[in-house]
C-alpha cells in the first residue's frame, strides 16, 4: 500500500473502530477482560525482552510479530510460533487491525511515532520503548493522540514501576530534605561509538534486512553495517544519544517526584573532536562523545529547580557531605537531589535511596508508604500495562507523563545540537585554524506551551525533524 493511501485509510479506520471494540469486530478471540491481543514491532534485542515480559504475564497473546531485520528474531518467533510474521508494519495494519487490542513498539527511535500513531488513532493501546519519540513534536503528538482516543499507554522506562521511584518521592514529600533546588543526574552511556565521522564505505545489504523499511522516515543513504543492530543510537538521524537512551530512565524520578513539566531553558557543552594538530573535526551527524546539559524548571511545590545531566564519563561534583569510603550512584549512573535541609542520593533506576551525610539516616524516620507499589518491581512494568489495558486502570508511565518527560529529555538534546552546530567564518575553510563560529552556544529559552525556542531560530528546525517523502506523519 502506498504511504499516502495508508495514512488516509488509518484515519478512516479510527472513526470505525471508535464505535465497536476490536474483539467484537474480529470475532476471533475472547473479550479483552480475559486476554490482551497484541502486535509487536521490533522483536529482536530490547524488543525481544519486552515480548518476554509481556508473555510472562500469561495474559497476552501475540497476533503478529514485525521486524525489518530477521537476524535477531528467533527467540521471539519461537516463543510465539503461531503469530504472523511481517517486515512492513503497514501489512499488520491492513491484515490484523480488527484482531488487535494493543501494540508494542521497540524499533529504533526514529520510527517509534511512525509505527505507533496509525494504531493509536485506531484506538489501540500502546506500549512504546523509551525514549517515546525521536523529536519533541512527535512526543507532543503522541501525548495528544493518546488523550483524545482515551487509550491506555506505557513508555518502556521500567524504573517508573519500581519501588525506588515511589520511595524517593515519599521521602521528598515528607519535607525532611526541605525544598529541592538542584538535581544532578548522570549515566555511563554511551557504550557505543559517538563523536565519529560519517561512514565513507557502502556495505552489501544483508538478505535478511529490508534497508528501505529500516530507514523509514530518515533520509535515504547507502547501507553501512556499523549502523545495526545497536550503534544507530549514536547517530542523530536514527537515535537520541546517551541522553535519549538513559534520560527517560534516570530523569523519571526527578520528573515524577518534583512535578517537573516543560523546562524553561537549556544549555549544553560537549566534547570537541580533533582530526589533526589544531584541526577541528566536523562530526555533527553523530552525537557527541560526552556532554553536560543544564535544564531549568519552575515548579509550584519546589520553586525553581536546576537539573544537570552528565554523560560519556563525566560526573557531577561530589557533595562535601560524602565520606571517602562512600560513593554516589552505581556503575550505571545515578541522581543527587539537593535540598535546603539535606541530600538524597539514588543509584540508576532510583535504586538504593540514601541520605547525606550518612549519619542523617539514623535520625530519619521514613514516612509510611502512600504510593501504590507495582508487584514485581521493574519486571512488573509489563504487567502494569497489561492490567491497565484489561481493567482500564492507570499505568506507571502513561503518555500523559511520559510525553512531557520525553520532551524535557529531547530539549536537552536540542541544546546539544545547538552547541554542535557550526558555521564557517568568512574567508575560512575546513582545515584552517579556528575556522568555525558557533551561534547556538547560548542558553536556549523554551516556550513549552507553544513548543518554540524564543531566542535562537535555527533550533526550531530541530523541534519537528525532517521526514523522507512519503513517510510524513
Amino acid at each position: 500500500m502506498q504511504r499516502r493511501k495508508f495514512i488516509k485509510n488509518s484515519v478512516a479506520a479510527s472513526a470505525v473502530f471508535s464505535i465497536v471494540p476490536s474483539f467484537v469486530l474480529g470475532k476471533t478471540h475472547v473479550p479483552p477482560s480475559d486476554t490482551l491481543y497484541m502486535g509487536a514491532f521490533g522483536i529482536g534485542g530490547r524488543g525481544g525482552g519486552v515480548i518476554r515480559d509481556l508473555t510472562n504475564t500469561q495474559k497476552v497473546k501475540f497476533v503478529s510479530l514485525c521486524d525489518v531485520d530477521n537476524r535477531q528474531i528467533e527467540a521471539s518467533t519461537k516463543l510465539h510460533p503461531k503469530a504472523k510474521l511481517y517486515k512492513d508494519f503497514r501489512k499488520v495494519y491492513e491484515n490484523h487491525l480488527s484482531e488487535l487490542d494493543a501494540i508494542m513498539v521497540a524499533t529504533p527511535d526514529h520510527t517509534h511515532a511512525t509505527i505507533a500513531l496509525p494504531f493509536m488513532r485506531a484506538k489501540k493501546h500502546a506500549y512504546v520503548e523509551k525514549p517515546l519519540t525521536h523529536n519533541i513534536n512527535e512526543a507532543r503528538l503522541m501525548t495528544t493522540v493518546a488523550r483524545e482516543n482515551n487509550i491506555v499507554t506505557q513508555m518502556g522506562n521500567q524504573g517508573a514501576s519500581s519501588d525506588g521511584s515511589r520511595q524517593a518521592k515519599e521521602w521528598i514529600d515528607s519535607g525532611f530534605l526541605g525544598k529541592i533546588y538542584k538535581v544532578d543526574c548522570w549515566t555511563n552511556r554511551p557504550v557505543w561509538p559517538q563523536g565519529i565521522p560519517l561512514p565513507t564505505v557502502q556495505d552489501a545489504i544483508p538478505k535478511e534486512l529490508d534497508w528501505d523499511l529500516w530507514l523509514g522516515p530518515a533520509a535515504d543513504r547507502p547501507y553501512y553495517s556499523g549502523y545495526l543492530p545497536f550503534k544507530w543510537r549514536g547517530w542523530w538521524d536514527f537515535g537520541t544519544g546517551a541522553l535519549g537512551d538513559m534520560g527517560c530512565h534516570i530523569m523519571e524520578t526527578p520528573f515524577s517526584a518534583l512535578g517537573l513539566g516543560y523546562p524553561t531553558e537549556a544549555e549544553a557543552s560537549c566534547t570537541t573532536n580533533w582530526v589533526g594538530d589544531f584541526v577541528e573535526a566536523d562530526y555533527n551527524a553523530s552525537c557527541p562523545a560526552s556532554s553536560i546539559v543544564r535544564l531549568k524548571f519552575n515548579t509550584e511545590a519546589q520553586g525553581d529547580i536546576a537539573l544537570n545531566w552528565y554523560d560519556g564519563g563525566l560526573k557531577p561534583d561530589l557533595p562535601d557531605e560524602l565520606k571517602d569510603d562512600e560513593t554516589i550512584g552505581d556503575s550505571g549512573g545515578g541522581s543527587i537531589f539537593y535540598g535546603t535541609k539535606g541530600i538524597l542520593v539514588t543509584d540508576t533506576y532510583s535504586r538504593n535511596a540514601r541520605l547525606l551525610p550518612s549519619e542523617t539516616m539514623g535520625m530519619f524516620n521514613p514516612p509510611k508508604p502512600t504510593l501504590t507499589r507495582i508487584e514485581g518491581d521493574t519486571s512488573g512494568h509489563a504487567m502494569n500495562f497489561v492490567n491497565g489495558c484489561l481493567n482500564n486502570t492507570a499505568t506507571s508511565s502513561d503518555f500523559a507523563k511520559a510525553g512531557p518527560l520525553t520532551e524535557a529529555v529531547l530539549m536537552g538534546n536540542l541544546a546539544i545540537k545547538a552547541y554542535q552546530y557550526k558555521e564557517l567564518k568568512p574567508g575560512k575553510k575546513i582545515g584552517d585554524w579556528d575556522p568555525f563560529q558557533y551561534p547556538g552556544r547560548r542558553k536556549i529559552l523554551w516556550d513549552g506551551a507553544n513548543m518554540r525556542v524564543t531566542n535562537y531560530e535555527k533550533a526550531n528546525e530541530w523541534v519537528k525533524g525532517n521526514y523522507r517523502k512519503g513517510w510524513e506523519l
